[in-house]
């Protein structure tokens, strides 16, 4: 959607700061000897509080408020019976509705334990979320976020994963322009406008860069079982500095 009114703005900061709460509270609790649901019942239960739906609920029919994926599970994990083990890294992504507006976020983090090499990672993923963000502005291509990411993600020494993209947000979970893709695709012609609300989400790994679908008809793994990361926000873009609505 293209935020065009402080109706709009307004409406979408405050789904924004919900996720932005949501995820961070889930960060938090998250800890060894408690399952995915758990964790997932613990941000549903926070969404209903501030009067929010789970998106990929009310859209998708997702079983689970939440995406809780345990790697080498890159997205679209199912929150489940999986007891969390000190030392693994996860994904938490939280997208939710209120009053017909929609945000999205989500962050990797390890449980209970330090790892350099997913430590790494992380704040690699992390600081190309960044930069792709800036780069996101008015009249610019929009193609420029995908170059920028795939740029960032080698000169960090990780590829991107290429079946996995942003997307346009706003009204609905998905929506125009449709696919952001996390490379470099010159055949994509798109500028950015302003106001154009976005969720910009980067996934970095050490392998190969494709992704694989589980069993279960939703998760996504690595397809060579490699670690990966994501990070996400949601935006609204503007001539300048985007702003960023789950910060």
């Amino acid at each position: 959607m293209t935020a065009d009114s402080d109706k709009d703005i307004q409406y979408l900061k405050a789904i924004g700061k919900i996720c932005a709460e949501a995820l961070r509270l889930m960060m938090a609790h998250a800890r060894a000897g408690m399952t995915t649901k758990e964790l997932d019942d613990y941000g549903l239960a926070f969404l209903k509080a501030e009067g929010a739906r789970s998106a990929p609920q009310a859209m998708y029919k997702f079983p689970g408020a939440t995406c809780i994926s345990v790697s080498p599970v890159i997205a679209h994990g199912i929150p489940n019976d999986h007891v969390l083990k000190a030392g693994e890294l996860i994904h938490i992504d939280v997208s939710a509705e209120l009053d017909g507006y929609y945000a999205d976020t989500g962050a990797s983090m390890v449980v209970d334990k330090r790892d350099k090499n997913f430590d790494k990672l992380i704040e690699a993923t992390k600081a190309v979320l960044m930069k792709a963000l800036h780069s996101a502005k008015a009249g610019a291509p929009l193609n420029g976020i995908g170059k920028t990411v795939q740029e960032e993600a080698r000169a960090r020494g990780y590829n991107v994963i290429y079946d996995l993209t942003g997307h346009g947000i706003g009204k609905k979970l998905h929506e125009p322009p449709g696919e952001i893709f996390n490379f470099h695709q010159p055949k994509d012609r798109r500028i950015l406008e302003a106001g154009l609300v976005l969720a910009i989400e980067p996934f970095l790994t050490s392998g190969v860069g494709h992704v694989v679908e589980e069993k279960d008809g939703w998760s996504l793994r690595t397809k060579d079982r490699t670690i990966a990361a994501q990070f996400e926000h949601t935006i609204i873009v503007t001539k300048n500095e985007p702003m960023i609505l789950t910060l």
